[in-house]
């Protein structure tokens, strides 16, 4: 299977609501997809997996990534579908060794802690991650142009915590400890980071991918000053390395800070199309602050739902829905230029343990609300 698909190779879209919003374009409704949509919370995700046997079993198989990225789609309208992978791919593909155990999170064999350590990284041969692009394909090619497909990694910082931790971590010792001791390692491990992560997206979006995240999960835990210098800088990296379009389209990139709603006025001067919130900001400030105006440069705005709302009663979860939605205030709806637009979203990851009905009152009142929203004016 070639990854370097030829745009005549795949399904023209039907329902590209996602990328308009993205970029900025009118909409019908309010687009909605779910980060970790395709995950342990579906009953037919856990069957999967435990055919696989293992996390990585899932991901590093072509069918069953397709199969499992393609499940939520068959229970709920979503405008989007994201590749099902995980963001440590990369630095697995540098020799660290991922592995993850049911029930915890993610562990490298290896840690990079020390001046060897780091003088040792390259950016990874890319045939290591063959299964990946090989996923894309194949997945974009199962859609068949029913929604499109979002690619994604992890930004550098967030690679760099788990790197030198080993894992996750509750207090980011030994990460901070190398940035504040040896700002210099630091930023030759962040560099390696961003032009490997750079080269991913870049090798997915030759494969198929039609928007790209960049997860930057951890950047919320540094100070003001070392976000900018540690996270932002090299999230910059990445996006400069980035096409804008490909065969064609544009590329539609997000970028998502969890705990980054202290900084959205330097993120605004990202080169990325998208800002990811978390359920801590407000949008309506948040739209004020970056989303633009009509016919004016701006930044789409995607979230920001708390992923526990989920748990509450099904007149709750609508509700709040709603909310979300009210607090964005009215899109714009004129096809001839570009303003304000809202991808909705959680501010974070779905929980394994959220009710999978409940996920569909969500997403439904999202389409209906949002639509009358336009309706109303």
């Amino acid at each position: 299977m070639s990854t370097n698909a030829t745009p005549g190779s795949f399904a023209p879209l039907q329902n590209d609501s996602f990328l308009r919003a993205c970029l900025r374009q009118a909409t019908d409704h309010t687009p909605i997809w779910l980060m970790r949509q395709a995950g342990r919370y579906l009953p037919e995700y856990r069957a999967t997996r435990a055919q696989a046997g293992s996390f990585m079993g899932l991901a590093t198989n072509v069918d069953y990534a397709t199969e499992v990225t393609l499940q939520p789609l068959e229970r709920y309208e979503l405008d989007a579908a994201i590749l099902f992978s995980d963001i440590l791919t990369v630095p697995d593909a540098m020799g660290l060794g991922l592995s993850f155990a049911l029930g915890e999170g993610p562990k490298f064999a290896k840690t990079v802690r020390t001046e060897a350590d780091i003088a040792a990284l390259a950016v990874p041969d890319m045939d290591k991650l063959r299964y990946v692009f090989d996923a894309v394909t194949s997945i974009r090619r199962a859609l068949n142009g029913r929604v499109p497909l979002i690619g994604f990694s992890g930004s550098p910082w967030t690679l760099a915590c788990y790197m030198v931790e080993g894992g996750g971590s509750d207090d980011y010792r030994q990460v901070k400890t190398l940035m504040y001791q040896r700002p210099d390692l630091m930023r030759r491990l962040l560099e390696v980071n961003a032009d490997a992560v750079a080269l991913y997206l870049r090798t997915q979006i030759e494969s198929g991918a039609q928007a790209v995240m960049i997860f930057d999960s951890w950047g919320g835990v540094l100070a003001d000053g070392n976000f900018q210098q540690f996270s932002l800088a090299y999230t910059r990296r990445v996006l400069d390395q980035l096409p804008k379009e490909f065969n064609g389209q544009r590329i539609p990139r997000i970028v998502f800070t969890k705990g980054g709603g202290l900084w959205l006025d330097d993120m605004n001067s990202l080169d990325c199309d998208v800002l990811g919130l978390d359920w801590t900001v407000n949008l309506a400030q948040a739209r004020a602050r970056v989303g633009g105006q009509v016919g004016g440069p701006g930044k789409a705005l995607q979230g920001n739902l708390d992923p526990n709302v989920l748990f509450a009663d099904p007149e709750q979860v609508a509700a709040e829905a709603v909310r979300v939605l009210e607090s964005f205030g009215t899109p714009h709806t004129d096809r001839d230029t570009t303003g304000p637009t809202h991808v909705f979203n959680l501010g974070h990851g779905i929980s394994q343990h959220t009710p999978p009905e409940i996920v569909k009152v969500l997403v439904d009142t999202v389409h209906a609300h949002s639509r009358l929203m336009r309706a109303r004016g």
